[in-house]
């Protein structure tokens, strides 16, 4: 490629991401504006230029003081979606034993691969930015320079390549449609973030010039207080970075003339990379864009969600001038407001020191003495109107008491009552947790397909079984054949360790656990224990289950050599296993293997003949 179509496509994404970034203007103010009243600085607003700047007092004696709602709403929230579980399972393509075994190792290996990434972590950050923004984003890469080292290259470590997951807040992406809501439908998306000269030359190997950059950053602004006092809150603000560039990534969509997509990376003046998309990330082994958008409330014809912030904003701001008209109000009442004859009193001294007590006031003979001005009381509508915010509050972020005060209502004392508030209450915030859950999916959908693609044919993982074993398994990554992810649970929000113990015990009085002859068997008994908390329930494998995982094993090392059966087997379910094997199998290629499966299920019906 010569210099100057060079510089034509460097030109041409900088005009774009420069027309992106007007348009999606009013989106950062608002994100902006939330993050301001999160964080305490709640008397600010957006200009009709288009900023978000701080308003000053409009009197010396003016009460402005926070009395900050939507911080503690936001964190029961956070709280309530810190329970959503991010456990996903792969489902098999067929009912072929195996599609079965491919899928349930798929399982295990996308788990490894999720706590290798730290996904919890990376979840509770995305859900900050969702909360607050109303939108947050996960790009799913393969990153070279990650597993184990696989050889040298001028003494250089060579590595195996591994995924690699990336939160990106909103304020980095900048779709061409800011009306279509899916990530998959935007004709292009470009990923813009902020690197120093030195990461780029490291990432790229390419020597860009510096820059100063306008970043967001964090400072202090005196914007509260009340009569005689002032305070500092955190505010959002602008703030520069030296020796900097913003790296433009512009993805573009797969077309007819492009079925492999585009993918242009610019950073200055600089042509950093131009190519295809670099991953094979989608459905049907297609190219695909690596990002996952996860929102808080879904907007109907708009590319970025909403936050229940917005809401709460109008109502946090009535409640603020409630409390400090209602302060303002005592301030008179306990202060007093004089009336002095002119000319009577020295009116400095007054001012400076006010009637203390013990004070001697001096008057001008003839005249009138000063008098207290009768306040009257506060009217009772600002009590009335301060309760109301408050219920305006439980209506708009669907946060009621029981999930921000974690108490039930004093009125409230029945056990049927308080169960369907609880439902109630997770039933408001089960549609951001739907929302949540559908990225966790998407995100482990393109896991399992970059491993299909980049894997190799022959790689080895560490494993975590189902009794939380670790073992080292060796594979072929086109043996991942399905990427149809289903979810462990339905709805965790609700299934919660008491509801649990609770079905347990209910179990027990009926009696369902036990024999035809009312006795409970040791192993029931102890598994019971283990679900009412005395135990790793959840994790805890039965032992038919251990029979059928070594059965299992058992196929695969009959491949090559002859084992007959243990005397301790559980002989039923390593026939059932084995012949099932054999049946969904083709092994007229193999004949060895065939005959060591005929004559290692013979060794267990002769061991079974003989108990």
């Amino acid at each position: 490629m010569n210099e100057k179509l060079k510089e034509q496509i460097v030109e041409a994404v900088k005009e774009d991401f420069k027309k992106r970034k007007n348009d999606r203007r009013p989106f950062e103010n608002k994100w902006r504006l939330n993050m301001n009243f999160v964080i305490g600085d709640q008397y600010c607003d957006i200009t009709p230029l288009g900023n978000v700047e701080d308003y000053p007092k409009q009197y010396f004696w003016q009460e402005r003081e926070v009395f900050n709602h939507i911080a503690p709403i936001l964190e029961t929230r956070l709280a309530k979606l810190g329970r959503v579980k991010s456990g996903v399972s792969v489902r098999p393509n067929t009912s072929d034993e195996v599609d079965v075994n491919s899928a349930k190792f798929s399982t295990k290996l996308l788990r490894s691969i999720c706590n290798e990434n730290n996904l919890t972590d990376l979840i509770t950050s995305a859900n900050m930015w969702s909360e607050v923004t109303g939108t947050c984003f996960y790009k799913v890469v393969w990153d070279k320079n990650l597993g184990e080292t696989v050889g040298l290259d001028n003494n250089k470590p060579i590595k195996e390549g591994d995924i690699k997951i990336i939160v990106c807040p909103p304020y980095e992406i900048y779709p061409e449609n800011l009306s279509i809501n899916d990530v998959e439908m935007q004709p292009s998306i470009i990923h813009a973030k902020v690197y120093t000269s030195k990461e780029v030359e490291s990432i790229w190997h390419k020597k860009v010039k510096g820059e100063t950059i306008n970043v967001f950053t964090m400072s202090n602004s005196t914007v509260v207080g009340g009569l005689g006092y002032n305070s500092t809150v955190p505010k959002v603000t602008d703030s520069t970075v030296e020796d900097s560039v913003v790296v433009i990534e512009k993805y573009i969509a797969p077309t007819v003339d492009k079925p492999n997509g585009e993918l242009i990376i610019v950073a200055g003046d600089e042509l950093l990379y131009y190519g295809e998309l670099p991953y094979i990330n989608q459905k049907n082994n297609t190219k695909g864009y690596p990002f996952v958008k996860q929102v808080s409330l879904n907007v109907a014809g708009c590319f970025f969600g909403s936050s229940v912030i917005e809401r709460c904003i109008p109502i946090q701001r009535a409640y603020n001038a409630v409390k400090n008209r209602k302060h303002e109000f005592l301030n008179r009442i306990s202060m007093g407001v004089l009336a002095v004859e002119d000319g009577s009193v020295d009116t400095d001294n007054l001012e400076e020191e006010g009637l203390s007590p013990g004070k001697v006031l001096i008057y001008r003979q003839g005249s009138m003495p000063p008098t207290l001005l009768d306040p009257g009381k506060v009217p009772n509508d600002f009590h009335y109107e301060e309760e109301r915010l408050l219920n305006e509050f439980v209506m708009v972020s669907g946060v009621s008491e029981i999930m921000k005060y974690s108490k039930m209502p004093a009125n409230v004392t029945s056990g049927v009552a308080i169960s369907l508030l609880i439902e109630q209450d997770d039933t408001r915030i089960s549609i951001t947790a739907d929302f949540l859950r559908q990225a966790v999916k998407k995100i482990g959908e393109q896991i399992i397909r970059l491993y299909r693609t980049y894997g190799g044919k022959i790689r080895m993982k560490r494993i975590a079984g189902d009794n939380g074993e670790v073992e080292l398994a060796s594979f072929n990554a086109n043996e991942l054949t399905s990427d149809d992810l289903v979810f462990d649970a339905d709805n965790e929000l609700t299934d919660t360790l008491a509801s649990r113990r609770s079905m347990v015990l209910e179990l027990l009085r009926m009696g369902i656990l036990a024999d035809e002859n009312g006795v409970i068997s040791s192993r029931n008994k102890t598994r019971a224990l283990e679900m009412l908390g005395f135990g790793n329930w959840e994790s805890a494998m039965d032992i038919e289950q251990l029979h059928i995982k070594k059965a299992i094993k058992e196929n695969e090392s009959l491949k090559t050599e002859l084992t007959l059966a243990d005397t301790y087997d559980d002989h039923k379910l390593h026939i059932d296993e084995h012949i099932k094997y054999l049946l969904t199998e083709d092994h007229e290629k193999n004949i060895e293997h065939k005959n060591n499966l005929v004559e290692h299920i013979a060794s267990h019906k002769m061991l079974a003949s003989e108990v």
